[in-house]
């Protein structure tokens, strides 16, 4: 069976009907995966998804910030959320999919702009959330269990990853204790960075561009901070991955654009 699935950072989903329509018209995606949906579940745009061919929903959203959805053309099963930090923020979503695939769908924090967990609580925030996960996933590790983890996980861990590796070393998202912690969550599990093993380390690429870019085409200073991750029992499934560079060119785009796994199953 063949499954696509794609992740993506949407910054406000009733913000981008426009956008969303020409992502899923042209990757066409069986699982869609979305982050910072910023709406309450009761408000969630569920007719529009559906009429996008969506039937199956998993969503745990919250008013004005954070969320996370799972549309999928294919039944969900056990669907249900993490809770990290002992804080309710909406950043972790689990379903299981035919064939018993587990599917994770994360949105780390973004840490705010000072790499310092003294001055910065939402840098200490970031690293405890990801240092619980690391924690979690070590301690239910089956090497057996097959697991999809997507998301913007607010990360950019090679040096190919950036545009300037040194410049931003003291820049959060790029510090060395994220790409740390970010490590130890890898493997946690054993997971395998998907895009990665499709598109060779010695390559640039992004997956989020600054909106304070004039032009961000021209400036090019992106990072890549949306991942797919599998553990090694799903690895050898992957076919493919790909990400949709030309999405941040869309009218009202997000910052993010979609990152694409095709896997057969």
């Amino acid at each position: 069976m063949h499954l696509r699935i794609t992740t993506w950072n949407i910054n406000s989903v009733r913000l981008r009907p426009a956008a969303l329509a020409k992502v899923v018209r042209q990757l066409e995606p069986d699982v869609l995966c979305l982050q910072e949906t910023k709406v309450a579940d009761e408000a969630f745009p569920r007719s529009m998804v559906e009429d996008l061919g969506f039937e199956h929903l998993h969503i745990h959203g919250q008013k004005a910030y954070h969320g996370v959805a799972i549309l999928s053309r294919r039944p969900l099963e056990g669907c249900h959320t993490h809770r990290w930090c002992a804080i309710d923020d909406s950043r972790h979503a689990v379903c299981t999919l035919q064939g018993g695939i587990e599917l994770h769908n994360v949105y780390v924090p973004a840490g705010g702009d000072e790499p310092d967990i003294e001055k910065n609580p939402k840098f200490r925030h970031k690293l405890a959330m990801l240092d619980e996960m690391s924690d979690w996933f070590a301690a239910s590790r089956d090497d057996t269990r097959r697991i999809v983890l997507v998301g913007d996980l607010n990360i950019a861990p090679l040096e190919n990853d950036v545009w300037s590796h040194k410049q931003l070393l003291k820049v959060v998202s790029h510090t060395p204790v994220e790409v740390a912690k970010l490590e130890r969550l890898r493997q946690s599990h054993g997971f395998v960075d998907a895009v990665r093993a499709i598109v060779p380390p010695e390559e640039k690429l992004y997956t989020w561009w600054s909106y304070r870019a004039r032009d961000w085409r021209a400036a090019d200073r992106g990072r890549r901070l949306d991942h797919v991750w599998l553990s090694p029992a799903l690895a050898p499934a992957l076919r493919d991955a790909t990400v949709m560079r030309e999405a941040r060119g869309f009218d009202l785009p997000s910052d993010h654009v979609p990152v694409t796994v095709d896997l057969d199953v």
